[in-house]
């Protein structure tokens, strides 16, 4: 088994979708970014890519790559989903964090379950999404930004 951790922070703007877990979210702001910003996203591809001591995000798709630019997160996802597999590891278990404070998450919570499992190749039951706010506090609780945190463990496929 490997165990990898990541987090990933991105600015609340105007402009910009809000795109979270890769669900579409209504909301007046939507977070900056060279591809569409997801932080849950990234948080998870980067943990997994941790899990595997393969470096960061930036590594495998850099920001001055113009192929990676508005890119849906979920195709990073699936990519780093593939790396994995193709090193002879699968999901034992994702558990991850949103740190915002508006809009409410818990509407958007099973979409985001069923798209990572989707695109890691596994069961809801192995994905957690849970939600906090910053209770005013900090570039959170101020609305500035959004905090994503993520764990993963990988285990061995045939293990």
């Amino acid at each position: 088994m490997r165990i990898g951790q990541s987090m990933d922070i991105h600015r609340l703007c105007e402009g910009r979708k809000l795109i979270l877990g890769g669900v579409e979210i209504p909301y007046e702001k939507g977070l900056l970014g060279h591809s569409d910003a997801d932080a849950l996203t990234h948080a998870v591809a980067e943990a997994i890519l941790g899990a595997l001591a393969l470096g960061d995000l930036g590594k495998w798709f850099p920001d001055t790559d113009p192929k990676w630019e508005g890119v849906n997160s979920q195709i990073i996802l699936q990519e780093v989903g593939r790396m994995m597999e193709e090193r002879g590891y699968r999901i034992g278990n994702v558990d991850s964090l949103i740190l915002i404070e508006k809009p409410k998450m818990a509407p958007h919570i099973q979409a985001m379950r069923e798209n990572f499992a989707k695109a890691l190749h596994t069961d809801i039951a192995n994905i957690s999404v849970k939600a906090t706010r910053g209770e005013g506090m900090g570039f959170v609780g101020r609305g500035e930004g959004v905090l994503a945190q993520a764990v993963v463990l990988l285990e061995e496929i045939g293990a």
